[in-house]
């Protein structure tokens, strides 16, 4: 029962963490890279869908990306869902692809983005200890009901704990990682 629920609640803490990285792949650094859309969603035929699933991207130069719609019909609404975005840029229409220069960040905007980056970090944080919150109410549970006895319930919360400081160390590691990232000019 103990090394059910502890495998459980890593499995979770694993994909909290995973979350965490992709919030922070989609925050917008200096260079360009496909995973600064992926939470955007463009109007297709009526249906909110991923630009992932409507256009192929190409990254020639370090500031630009190239959009390449798989449906010229989507080409419209992807350019649009791109300029509401909070990506603050404006594609501009190739006729077959549309064309997206990323201005330099200003320091204010880097500070913005530094201060989105430790909301998600925290988010990440809260889940992990969330999951953790749940397996000791489960070996806290199983104790009452005489499933386990103290030492295994001491024991088991020692190595919950291990595995918690473990996955929040990973997401403070990404979160200095996208912090360097964003900080270099």
């Amino acid at each position: 029962m103990i090394d059910e629920t502890l495998r459980d609640a890593e499995t979770r803490m694993k994909k909290a963490v995973e979350h965490t990285r992709e919030e922070f792949a989609a925050i917008r650094t200096g260079r360009a890279h496909p995973a600064m859309f992926a939470q955007i969603t463009a109007d297709y035929y009526g249906t909110p869908t991923p630009l992932q699933q409507l256009a192929g991207f190409q990254v020639p130069e370090a500031r630009t990306i190239i959009i390449s719609p798989y449906d010229l019909g989507a080409k419209s609404a992807i350019e649009k869902a791109i300029r509401d975005s909070d990506l603050g840029v404006n594609p501009s229409d190739d006729g077959k692809v549309l064309r997206v220069t990323l201005p330099e960040l200003t320091e204010d905007r880097r500070k913005e983005y530094i201060k989105l980056a430790r909301a998600k970090a925290e988010e990440g944080r809260i889940a992990v200890r969330g999951v953790r919150r749940s397996a000791k109410q489960a070996f806290d549970k199983a104790e009452k009901d005489s499933e386990i006895s103290k030492d295994d319930n001491v024991g088991a919360e020692k190595r919950l704990d291990a595995l918690t400081k473990k996955y929040v160390d990973e997401i403070d590691e990404a979160l200095k990682a996208k912090e360097d990232e964003l900080l270099d000019v």
